[in-house]
């Protein structure tokens, strides 16, 4: 990878186009090379907003149960999984092999070791956020994945536009498949307290 000289300043790496010739393609490498320059956040597009401010936006937000009132939920980690259904075209699947790719490569032990007084998995909470097709949202069964987390009380559960449909390149019927639609899911949880 190549960087412009450009001194750092609060902007954005934005791939530019290679400033050398290209060789032909005959006696080119098979791979590409992406450049990188400094782009500084232009105020007309969203995209190129400072990074805190879209992290802060980004955050989820809680209501509580009057229905008015944010409630407070600090923040400890955020874990973050994908999760494929290959054959069967089965959306939740998909979803709960997302949420358990998010919690499966991390451990806890600030709830059940005393890191945090006061605080145990009782008072563990949770905010999940999947990213689903738009098409397939009305078949995602919530309740079968919200059973994917041992502990911690799920305060909110957003399913937003995300994720993707594509080829899995086959299909089989003795697998369940109607075609060879392959769903992604992604998955962001929220751990706090």
């Amino acid at each position: 990878m190549v960087a412009s000289a450009a001194p750092f300043t609060s902007g954005f790496l934005c791939p530019t186009k290679p400033r050398t010739p290209l060789l032909p393609s005959s006696s080119r490498p098979s791979h590409s090379r992406l450049h990188f320059r400094i782009r500084s956040p232009d105020p007309k597009n969203p995209a190129a907003a400072p990074v805190s401010s879209r992290m802060e936006a980004a955050q989820p937000q809680t209501r509580d149960a009057q229905g008015g009132a944010e409630s407070a939920m600090k923040l400890l980690f955020v874990e973050m999984g994908v999760g494929y259904d290959q054959h069967g075209q089965d959306i939740t699947a998909a979803a709960v092999r997302a949420c358990k790719d998010a919690i499966s490569s991390n451990s806890i032990p600030a709830f059940r070791g005393g890191s945090i007084p006061g605080v145990n998995t009782d008072q563990m909470k949770l905010q999940i956020k999947l990213g689903v097709p738009r098409s397939t949202q009305h078949l995602l069964d919530a309740e079968r994945v919200k059973a994917v987390f041992p502990y911690g009380k799920i305060i909110s559960f957003e399913v937003v536009d995300g994720g993707m449909i594509c080829s899995s390149g086959v299909c089989l019927e003795a697998m369940g498949d109607k075609n060879d639609d392959c769903y992604i899911v992604n998955a962001a949880v929220y751990v706090g307290y």
